[in-house]
């Protein structure tokens, strides 16, 4: 496993130096964001045979019909959440492959990971642990409930897109927090950065995207 995470040829850390160098190109300029997406190794999360994709510009399928996040959706992403407020406690919906959460995990205090698809969760846990990331509580559960025993977080940021935002997902935002998410039905979504106010909610739309729809309940 070590040296699969040094990664060499097409996963070397050359290759990522040039991932970065290009969302540095599409817009991406927070610095903490670019170190940590030039530092974590894409190519683990995903199987061996896509591992020569890995630092392409794209979403890869991981199983269970579901994908990896392109690396601008995933720096786009998280430096909207660092925009606004630091990062204390995070609630993720949606670990996938657990990529999103290696990068959230070491930008964050601590975070809250919840996946609705068992295998899926179980894999990116022992990911995260072999990458020596421990600040992750890993929740087999359905998303639109979020994980309220650990209520309020100062960013919530969601994989998934639901045709509306999640009430309860609004509640667990703490007053100056921020939940960035992806809105919308399939071909017509678009990324909402929703920041809580003393009075309520202001949401702004920040550009079209692409994401798995956001299911309800659990799978084993």
């Amino acid at each position: 496993m070590k040296r699969r995470l040094q990664g060499i040829g097409m996963t070397s850390r050359r290759t990522r130096e040039r991932m970065v160098s290009r969302l540095r190109q599409q817009g991406v300029l927070n610095t903490q964001v670019l170190a940590v997406m030039a530092d974590i190794p894409r190519h683990i999360f995903v199987d061996e045979a896509l591992e020569s994709r890995a630092y392409e510009d794209t979403a890869l399928p991981i199983g269970h019909n579901q994908t990896i996040s392109q690396p601008y959706i995933v720096a786009r992403m998280t430096e909207l959440l660092l925009e606004k407020s630091s990062l204390g406690r995070v609630l993720e919906i949606g670990t996938g492959c657990g990529y999103q959460t290696a990068i959230l995990a070491r930008l964050a205090d601590q975070v809250y990971s919840v996946e609705r698809i068992a295998p899926l969760m179980k894999k990116a846990r022992d990911l995260l642990w072999e990458l020596d990331i421990k600040t992750v509580g890993f929740k087999h559960g359905d998303g639109n409930c979020g994980w309220p025993e650990h209520a309020p977080y100062d960013a919530i940021l969601a994989a998934a897109a639901p045709a509306e935002i999640p009430e309860a997902l609004l509640q667990q935002l703490a007053v100056g927090g921020v939940m960035v998410i992806p809105v919308g039905s399939e071909g017509k979504q678009a990324l909402h950065r929703v920041v809580r106010s003393e009075d309520g909610f202001i949401d702004e739309v920040i550009e079209c995207v692409t994401f798995v729809p956001f299911l309800s309940g659990v799978s084993h």
